[in-house]
């Protein structure tokens, strides 16, 4: 009698993820909610916290996966979102953006540091949760945007700009973050240092991209193939991912800044369309894999301490972006939709 044939745990658990991110999704769609959000019942469907055997085991293999995800949704996001676009929103953005993020640190310092003794915080919970709550999930703001539908109105254009500048703001609290738990102190001149390298390195990768990279992409559509373009764009976002992270920076920005540098390209409708079938499937496992981080039991013992982060954020950043962006020169209708 023959053994039966090995398969790779991979290869089971992709399939238990998407064919149960499949049938969430087609419920969620008939009662008319974003997609993503049925991704994340089914990551909690088949996630080790709720039922008894766990659909899912190899859990490393999800997680790399589930990195592909964001990068590759975050290289479409920059195939849309191109430099004209970025440079259109980008003053307003960055000041909505930096006063956004001032004030969910301070209220949530406020609020948090004021409740400290009745809920289960340490000294360092006060100081890293407003700072968590400052930054905006930027995977999620986008497939949420793009399942609604109003990916391409104006006030979406200002909440792409202004995720943009979270992820670079996030990049510094990181590094003074790390500096702090070490010695309990900021150093100004680490941080100043750390925005420089920033600037330095991601405008040189704009630069030299935008001058060399369309035309290479133009000459490769004429010549090749879809295949051979499909390729070729993968690994030019996979290169500039992992060159990012050489540089301990997210491997999505790499991939955003790769997206928009071949849109300035005249392929890049082609491109996106290219890109959309190996995208979805990617950010689908994505969404899953955050659903499997959920545990009801943590959600039913902390339940109060839940309440108040989920009430700081939806008034903070409804609050603050509103504010933000009339002060920035945007119209109330649509700062006050950015804000939502």
């Amino acid at each position: 009698m023959h053994n039966a044939p090995h398969i790779a745990p991979l290869i089971r658990d992709l399939a238990f993820i998407l064919g149960t991110a499949a049938f969430t999704a087609l419920i969620f769609k008939f009662i008319r909610l974003p997609l993503s959000l049925g991704y994340l019942v089914a990551g909690i469907i088949v996630g080790p916290h709720t039922p008894p055997i766990p659909f899912v085991t190899d859990i490393p293999n999800i997680k790399t996966v589930a990195e592909l995800g964001v990068i590759f949704l975050m290289f479409t996001l920059g195939l849309e979102f191109s430099f004209h676009k970025l440079a259109r929103v980008g003053g307003e953005a960055v000041s909505t953006a930096i006063f956004e993020v001032l004030f969910m640190i301070g209220m949530g310092f406020l609020v948090l540091n004021h409740f400290q003794g009745s809920l289960p915080l340490a000294k360092k919970d006060v100081f890293i949760l407003p700072l968590m709550l400052a930054i905006s999930s930027t995977t999620i703001a986008i497939k949420t945007l793009e399942d609604l539908g109003v990916n391409s109105r104006r006030f979406a254009e200002l909440v792409y700009g202004i995720l943009i500048v979270e992820d670079l703001i996030a990049i510094l609290i990181l590094a003074s973050l790390s500096t702090f738990l070490a010695t309990g102190e900021v150093k100004f001149s680490e941080l100043t240092f750390s925005f420089l390298k920033l600037l330095g390195i991601v405008g040189s990768w704009f630069v030299i991209g935008y001058f060399f990279i369309p035309r290479f992409v133009r000459s490769a559509a004429r010549f090749g193939t879809s295949e051979m373009l499909t390729v070729l764009c993968v690994g030019l976002c996979l290169i500039l991912a992992v060159v990012s992270s050489q540089f301990q920076y997210s491997p999505a920005l790499g991939a955003f800044i790769m997206g928009s540098i071949l849109a300035e390209s005249s392929e890049s409708e082609y491109i996106q369309k290219l890109m959309r079938p190996l995208r979805d499937v990617f950010a689908a496992v994505f969404f899953v894999s955050v659903g499997m981080l959920i545990s009801p039991n943590i959600i039913l013992q902390n339940w109060p301490l839940i309440l108040m982060l989920t009430g700081l954020v939806l008034f903070g950043k409804i609050f603050s972006i509103f504010w933000g962006g009339t002060l920035s020169g945007h119209s109330i209708q649509t700062s006050m939709q950015a804000g939502f």
